[in-house]
């Protein structure tokens, strides 16, 4: 898998910035505490596997965090926009976000696997959206287009985009938006 890259897709934790939803009801501490832990996590646990190269994409920019990781700005646009560009730079590429507890090496790994058949590949959340996108040299020319983030057709919507090229899905995980998609213990 020599020249696959993993981007993790993070705003930087800086308090009420992060995860506003889960904010609105576990409060601003809690959420950044949240964020902070499930980064640390993916970077030390992603980060250290040799069968891909894992960068640390960030909003704002010129954001300051020592994940131990390259880190890249995410840039200006919509999420459409900022995850096309990051996605762009790389011949084969897996993009995740950082609030997805059951997220580890063995679910990076398939996505990877699955590019060797597929031009994408996604990870389907169970809110309709998409935990892990992924492209491989022969993808869609403009997959974000179009797409009613943070909605339940987030994933129909990019799929749709993506006809005509041959896409594989992963298993189906849990992003945290609110209290009750936290796992158990973790508040």
């Amino acid at each position: 898998m020599k020249g696959d890259t993993l981007i993790l897709f993070a705003r930087a934790p800086r308090l009420g910035t992060v995860k506003r939803r889960l904010a609105r009801e576990v409060g601003e501490v809690a959420a950044l505490r949240f964020h902070r832990g499930q980064l640390r996590r993916l970077a030390r646990e992603l980060g250290r596997d040799r069968r891909w190269r894992t960068l640390l994409a960030v909003t704002p920019d010129r954001a300051r965090w020592p994940a131990g990781l390259p880190m890249t700005g995410q840039g200006r646009g919509d999420l459409g926009q900022r995850m096309a560009r990051a996605l762009a730079r790389h011949r084969r590429a897996v993009l995740v976000g950082s609030d997805i507890p059951g997220l580890g090496r063995a679910e990076v790994a398939a996505a990877f696997r699955a590019l060797g058949k597929a031009g994408a590949v996604f990870g389907p959340a169970e809110d309709g959206g998409y935990w892990l996108v992924g492209f491989g040299p022969r993808r869609p020319p403009d997959p974000f287009r179009g797409v009613r983030w943070s909605t339940e057709h987030a994933l129909a919507d990019t799929l749709a985009n993506c006809r005509g090229h041959r896409v594989a899905l992963l298993r189906r995980l849990r992003d945290v938006d609110g209290a009750a998609d936290l796992p158990r213990g973790t508040m």
